[in-house]
């Protein structure tokens, strides 16, 4: 399961419309060891497109939606720590996943 944790304001890059976007947050944290040899705790978190007006984003924050966050591969880009300021280069992104459905049983008992 995800939480909506949060929403914020984006810029089409095609037309210059603005739009909303929630952040989605797992529920398992991760332990992680930094480049600098020290641990911290950490979620994954995405963001996610909406068609949604403002006033239903904000009722959406604590909300629990089915699905995953996967990490994907993509061109390195420079990212900021929000926990500790470290400056690295990620060479992946996190995108939501949907939970699969393949048969009835996983639908009912998933």
């Amino acid at each position: 399961m995800l939480t909506i944790t949060s929403y914020s304001t984006r810029t089409s890059s095609q037309d210059g419309s603005q739009y909303f976007s929630l952040e989605l947050t797992s529920d398992d944290p991760e332990i992680v060891l930094s480049q600098t040899g020290r641990y911290y705790v950490t979620t994954k978190k995405c963001s996610m497109s909406s068609t949604f007006p403002e006033s239903v984003c904000k009722a959406m924050v604590g909300k629990q939606i089915p699905g995953s966050i996967g990490k994907v591969a993509c061109e390195p880009f420079e990212f900021t720590i929000p926990e500790s300021g470290e400056v690295i280069t990620r060479h992946h992104r996190y995108e939501y996943m949907p939970m699969e459905v393949s048969t009835p049983e996983q639908a009912v008992f998933a």
